[in-house]
């Protein structure tokens, strides 16, 4: 198989950028049947963008920033929140229908850290669903794009010169595993919440293409810096539901199991602080004994079922009716600041590898995600790399190599068992509150699972991005956004970013030996 565009990833952000590089031709490959098993569908709290009367580009700038800790790149901002306005028209011109009222405006929400109503929603808190309704039949339709479903991408593929040049790939359909040779190739993977125990993300969300970028050679940045969302719903189940952040910007509240909020002890914006702040919150409310829980009765109450639907039915499922109980809650990784470093155009450090959304680090997240910005940068700069792509000229790599330590890797899923312990490690040790100790346990618990009898190439890339995170983790000596490390409580007066080129280890490994 060849193509001259491969975007490796279906999601909000592969296919927004398949369909802003018509009229070119692309080839989309995704794991799955189209919109099943992705963490976009699942997107529920909407998307940010200036477009209410009382609000600028320039105050979502300033709360970006501030969410950020000190490593938004600015010029990055300003290109995210800029591009928020014509997003959403375009956006609805694909077809997605936001939330309006009886005039036809848009209905505006407030989520935390944010100063004004600006998420965008879609049946309440169906927004990633909705979008990728549109973009899935935009993208059907469209002549220029090619959709091969049931591809299992298992590594990238490199010339002599370090080049990228298309993906080593498995056909579930055939069996068979081949080289699919492509003059660019474009990440869009997703992240990287099902190395967690307790995650909001598909489980199979477990960072494989941050992987395939760091074996290439690419420059991994700030991958320590993972979000856990402060409220999924703490029912058992795996994946945790989410229960979005668009309730307490409704004026639902985190009280103890006595009923008492909580927040306004831990920081100043209470309910709708920043994230990392009001996870923590909700972590030490539950392991001091005193049970953390949302309170929707009297803010969203009988309008629930058609306010969230989503959330009500996995209310539903547990049990619980949020119109008149409370919901309990729990911390769960929930998104990836960090990622494959792009410049503004999302090109990587590698020729002919390109990166966007979750999996890529552009610079607009810093050390925490302000809510609601992820679908955003999707679509902003799923955009800028078709402008950089649309016209250029492709030529065919010098004869990439298939990696040879994955061609004899079976192309299975990981190992339950492994994964397992993977994922409970992380949660140990790399997750909400870190420490030296608790990162070289969760690192010597990788080494030993990288001599496991049964190693795929799943649990192999599994393997790379966890220890990526807890690599970064135990290198950044400071407490900062969505880090924060017991052993370092304190933010240093200068912001600096982690950057880790697997490459350059891997040679010192080899001179070593």
């Amino acid at each position: 198989m060849n193509a001259d565009i491969l975007i490796i990833g279906a999601g909000v952000a592969g296919l927004y950028t398949a369909l802003k590089l018509a009229p070119r031709p692309v080839t989309v490959i995704t794991a799955r049947p189209l919109g099943k098993d992705g963490a976009s569908v699942w997107a529920q709290g909407g998307l940010a963008a200036a477009v209410g009367d009382n609000d600028t580009p320039n105050l979502h700038f300033a709360d970006t920033m501030q969410a950020g800790a000190g490593l938004v790149d600015p010029e990055a901002a300003s290109i995210l929140v800029d591009g928020g306005p014509a997003a959403v028209e375009d956006l609805i011109r694909y077809g997605v229908q936001f939330d309006t009222n009886s005039d036809g405006a848009l209905i505006l929400g407030r989520e935390a850290a944010h100063c004004r109503d600006r998420i965008v929603h879609a049946t309440g808190d169906q927004a990633g669903a909705a979008i990728m309704e549109a973009l899935i039949k935009a993208a059907r339709a469209a002549e220029h794009i090619t959709i091969l479903e049931r591809i299992v991408v298992e590594d990238l593929l490199t010339d002599d010169n370090g080049a990228v040049g298309g993906a080593l790939i498995y056909d579930v359909a055939e069996g068979e595993r081949e080289a699919f040779d492509a003059g660019q190739t474009v990440l869009a993977t997703g992240g990287l919440g099902g190395l967690y125990a307790v995650t909001t993300n598909p489980v199979p969300a477990q960072g494989h293409g941050l992987a395939f970028a760091a074996r290439a050679g690419a420059v991994i940045r700030d991958p320590e810096f993972v979000q856990f969302h402060p409220t999924a719903l703490n029912i058992g189940a795996d994946p945790a539901p989410l229960a979005t952040e668009a309730l307490r910007g409704a004026g639902a509240a985190l009280v103890n199991k006595d009923g008492r909020p909580f927040m306004s002890d831990y920081h100043k914006g209470g309910d709708l602080g920043p994230r990392d702040i009001v996870a923590r919150a909700v972590e030490a409310e539950i392991k001091a004994g005193r049970g953390a829980f949302l309170d929707a009765r009297d803010a969203v109450g009988a309008k629930f079922p058609n306010a969230f639907p989503t959330v009500f039915t996995a209310c539903q499922a547990a049990h619980i009716d949020p119109r008149t109980e409370l919901m309990p809650v729990a911390p769960a990784a929930h998104y990836h600041m960090g990622g494959v470093m792009t410049d503004l155009d999302g090109k990587s450090s590698v020729e002919g590898l390109w990166a966007v959304g979750e999996v890529a680090s552009t610079g607009v997240h810093g050390a925490n995600r302000l809510a609601s910005n992820s679908l955003l940068e999707a679509v902003v700069f799923g955009a800028r790399i078709a402008d950089q792509l649309r016209e250029k000229e492709i030529t065919a790599p010098d004869e990439p190599g298939a990696p040879a330590d994955r061609m004899d890797l079976p192309s299975r899923p990981a190992d339950k068992e492994a994964m397992k312990k993977l994922r409970a490690a992380m949660s140990e040790g790399c997750a909400l509150i870190r420490s030296e100790d608790g990162l070289l346990d969760v690192i010597d618990t990788l080494h030993a699972l990288n001599e496991h009898d049964n190693m795929t190439s799943g649990l192999k890339s599994a393997l790379v991005t966890a220890e990526l995170i807890a690599q970064g983790a135990l290198m950044r000596e400071e407490s900062r956004g969505g880090h924060y490390r017991r052993d370092f409580p304190d933010t240093e007066e200068d912001a600096f970013h982690t950057e880790i080129c697997a490459t350059d280890a891997y040679e010192e490994e080899d001179e070593d030996e």
